[in-house]
């Protein structure tokens, strides 16, 4: 007669919260929003002593809060005990702190607020990723039932409102209603811009073109250029012209006038007939494609890599697979740089929230229905890691406001989004998102090469942000642990984007920190002994680059005679919708 197993109380509580996330998972929370919240609920629960400490922290600020509270009514000063975090701005306004009753709605709700994120980050008994789901999801929740959102509750909207005699409501009315008929909370007006006319107008034109991609060559600024090209792999989850905005911001126009001879990835925009796209056509149809038009175009032996964001994930694979498929000496990349750029994703910033397994499968059958990622489902997934920087400010600005969005380039490019085919982006989430593949020898095989990325011995040249929350700087600082050759590693100041859309100005925006990388060297090291300078970080990279790209020849113009202009700059796959 068999025993009975007994199970511990931990193991029940383990048992039951798997049972509730299978059944939430599976019925009405595919993306898993609820489940971690409910993992926390119970997992406070099954923690009494840690509850009770925190209630007890709890009462003594309500306590301070009450008090403060008391004083505001009857007319005494009090400085407010708990205040808004530094990146937010909602309640700038001076009236929410000169009103007492305006203070008041505005220290409760943040008071509430503070600590139901800070108990849920120190929830016991879950893991640090579980704990960050639960905050993340939480805190949408929270920054959209904010008191500034809403009409009645916004002193700024109802002063506007008054001194406006209403025509604030009514212009944030027809800014809704304009919202409505695009299917999104519009940051800037798209007519203020047309891609070619006054954005992406560097002279140039489209030399190579496949199904996959359209290679554009720029015309020179210059009678001399560089013998050795530089080759732009920009991510395909947004058009290239990030790097070719207005003329003042352009890193293109700025790469032409210090000599260098430039060609740049546009990628085509899928539909459904593309869906068995694979990443092996990316690479070998993409980049590989990219680099050997640039290669006949110039007649060079080598050419010089650059690749942004997931186009520098692609450029990583590129390069173990070049150095896997070519001899050491015939490889046809001289050096690479990369901007922003993962290649292991062990902790991937905050879109970490959107990669398990369940979130994935659900991703997964909604691509596979239709063929293809909308890349307006990846933008309002973006826009949602800052929802109250990238949703609400302009609920609130345009809708309870009326003012319209100012022009904004950046913002506009941001609107302009592409697809991803199901093929590839299924691969694309569960090799490198879900199982962190990249990092590991020998783990992928693409396009016929098992990818190691410590055989990449060129040299290496790679830029983060220090407000990146696509690609976390301490994240993107592990490629110099994998791979081989000379490094140089910039942190850049800013995000994402204006980390890396970063020209140089009189005075200074910006600043960067900058330091040779060692392989089994930690981030904290290395930031400890970087050196800081004020201004961009191009300049240095022209310092690191251009020596390596070749003796000076006179200028190529923008097409051939072997490789005839397809279309002018910016080509026609940008165009796209």
């Amino acid at each position: 007669m068999s025993r009975s197993t007994k199970t511990t109380p931990p193991q029940t509580l383990r048992r039951t919260i798997r049972q509730i996330h299978d059944t939430v998972e599976g019925s009405v929370d595919p993306l898993g929003m609820a489940a971690p919240i409910v993992h926390a609920q119970l997992a406070w629960l099954s923690h009494p002593q840690e509850l009770a400490e925190h209630l007890a922290r709890l009462s003594s600020d309500l306590w301070r809060l009450q008090t403060h509270t008391w004083k505001r009514a009857l007319g005494m000063p009090s400085e407010d005990p708990i205040r808004p975090n530094a990146d937010d701005a909602r309640f700038a306004d001076p009236v929410w702190t000169e009103s007492p009753s305006w203070d008041l709605t505005k220290e409760w709700y943040l008071a509430f607020t503070h600590h139901l994120q800070d108990m849920l980050y120190e929830t016991p008994g879950l893991s640090g990723k579980e704990r960050r789901r639960a905050a993340f999801w939480w805190r949408k929740w929270l920054n959209m039932v904010a008191p500034t959102n809403f009409l009645w509750t916004n002193p700024v909207a109802l002063r506007k409102a008054m001194e406006s005699n209403g025509e604030s409501l009514v212009k944030g009315f027809q800014n809704f209603l304009g919202d409505l008929r695009a299917g999104n909370v519009r940051m800037t007006s798209p007519e203020d811009f047309t891609v070619g006319e006054n954005l992406a107008t560097t002279p140039g034109a489209v030399v190579f073109r496949n199904r996959l991609l359209e290679v554009i060559h720029y015309a020179p600024t210059l009678p001399k250029v560089h013998a050795e090209p530089v080759v732009i792999v920009t991510p395909w989850i947004n058009k290239f012209y990030i790097l070719d905005l207005v003329p003042r911001k352009s890193m293109i126009r700025y790469l032409l006038d210090q000599g260098l001879d430039v060609f740049i990835t546009s990628w085509k925009n899928p539909d459904a007939s593309m869906r068995e796209v694979g990443f092996d056509d990316y690479l070998e149809d993409g980049v590989h494609a990219a680099v050997e038009a640039a290669r006949r175009f110039t007649g060079a032996r080598q050419v010089h890599a650059v690749g942004y964001c997931i186009g520098g994930t692609a450029l990583s694979m590129y390069m173990a697979w070049a150095n896997r498929r070519y001899k050491a000496d015939e490889v046809p990349v001289g050096d690479w740089t990369l901007f922003t750029t993962l290649v292991d994703f062990h902790k991937p910033g905050d879109i970490e929230v959107f990669v398990d397994e369940a979130s994935i499968r659900y991703i997964t059958r909604n691509m596979a229905r239709q063929g293809y990622l909308d890349g307006k489902e990846m933008a309002a997934s973006f826009r949602l890691l800052r929802s109250n920087s990238l949703i609400w400010h302009y609920v609130v600005n345009g809708w309870l406001y009326g003012e319209a969005p100012p022009p904004f380039d950046v913002l506009y490019w941001n609107m302009d989004t592409t697809r991803m085919p199901f093929r590839m982006h299924a691969w694309y989430l569960q090799e490198l998102y879900l199982h962190n593949r990249l990092v590991q020898a020998d783990a992928l095989k693409v396009a016929g090469e098992p990818l190691d990325l410590g055989r990449i011995v060129q040299p290496l040249y790679a830029v983060s942000a220090e407000d990146d929350h696509i690609a976390p700087w301490l994240q993107t600082y592990k490629v110099n642990h994998h791979v081989g050759g000379a490094k140089r590693f910039v942190l850049s100041s800013s995000g994402h984007i204006l980390g890396i859309v970063n020209p140089p100005v009189t005075p200074p925006k910006r600043k960067y920190w900058v330091a040779d990388a060692h392989r089994t060297e930690p981030a904290e090291a290395w930031q400890a002994r970087a050196e800081e300078h004020a201004g961009s970080w191009w300049e240095d990279w022209m310092a690191w680059l251009k020596p390596r790209c070749g003796e000076l020849v006179d200028a190529r113009p923008a097409a051939s005679k072997d490789m005839p202009a397809l279309a002018a700059a910016p080509g026609t796959y940008v165009l796209e919708r």
